[in-house]
């Protein structure tokens, strides 16, 4: 995971948050002093320190595993340390959670009526089928920020509602509900709203995506990139999974621009005066 030793850094941990190979996030602070705080580190799910053999089998297997606590004491360290033993590829968060707050790693509200952090099944979320841009850009956010499990389901845009009761799953997307176009904004405005997001990528990020989802170019410059490849991933194939994996790496790709590359700029252009490829094969 980028780091030595039984613990991990705050600053090697932030750029693996937001990715396909983000390691699990384990809260593992003392129950009481978990519900007294509305935030969580991406991902996280809340689990008993103390209780470590009741759910470590839940773990998805192979995946590196970070836990934290308040300050990365004694509680972050057992469950790291128990983990090991059982031969989990465990780190603890070194500081804890105030240390990642301190190094301004991204935090999320907690919505347990939509996902529980505790709780140990996925998240259900559903929306209308053939999904192109919020459709796409909303479960990537919940699976890169809220809930690594969760389970997307595309119906028919009819029977959203219905299917939302029988699978009790979110809806999202459709007319009438808490997660859908606001005004002038979409789906993903509102879902990170509502998340209590900050983090400036990701802000950026949902600025381009209101572009491309609402006919409005002019409000970034890679808006209109952004339509024309989901059109493209649309036209591609007629699995709405595949369509939401496809979108996935899309959306990583854009939030490591947006975090990490924004400001690079093509390094290597062409002589002035040089005759292009396309040019000489002309003549």
């Amino acid at each position: 995971m980028g780091s030595s030793g039984l613990s991990i850094t705050s600053e090697d941990l932030l750029p693996l948050i937001g990715g396909a190979n983000a390691p699990v996030i384990v809260d593992v602070r003392r129950r009481p002093v978990f519900d007294a705080d509305d935030r969580v580190l991406p991902t996280a799910i809340w689990r008993d320190h103390l209780a470590v053999d009741a759910w470590i089998g839940d773990l998805p297997a192979g995946v590196p595993v970070v836990a934290y606590c308040v300050y990365g004491h004694q509680v972050g360290q057992s469950a790291a340390s128990r983990l090991r033993l059982a031969g989990v590829d465990a780190r603890y968060l070194a500081g804890g959670i105030e240390s990642w707050k301190a190094a301004g790693g991204p935090v999320v509200a907690k919505r347990p009526d939509w996902c529980d952090p505790t709780a140990s099944d996925a998240s259900r979320w559903v929306t209308r089928e053939r999904p192109k841009i919020d459709r796409i850009a909303c479960p990537w956010f919940i699976r890169r920020f809220v809930d690594r499990r969760a389970e997307i389901h595309y119906v028919e845009a009819e029977w959203v509602r219905d299917a939302a009761v029988e699978l009790r799953a979110v809806p999202f997307d459709i007319p009438d509900v808490e997660l859908t176009h606001i005004g002038a904004t979409c789906s993903f405005d509102t879902l990170i709203a509502a998340y209590g997001v900050t983090d400036p990528a990701l802000l950026r990020l949902a600025t381009i995506i209101r572009g491309a989802d609402t006919g409005r170019p002019d409000l970034a410059p890679e808006a209109a990139g952004l339509l024309a490849l989901s059109l493209g991933i649309s036209a591609s194939t007629t699995d709405d999974q595949e369509a939401l994996r496809l979108g996935s790496v899309l959306y990583d790709s854009l939030y490591a621009w947006a975090r990490f590359a924004a400001a690079e700029t093509h390094n290597w252009p062409a002589a002035a005066g040089t005759p292009s490829v396309v040019a000489g094969a002309a003549r």
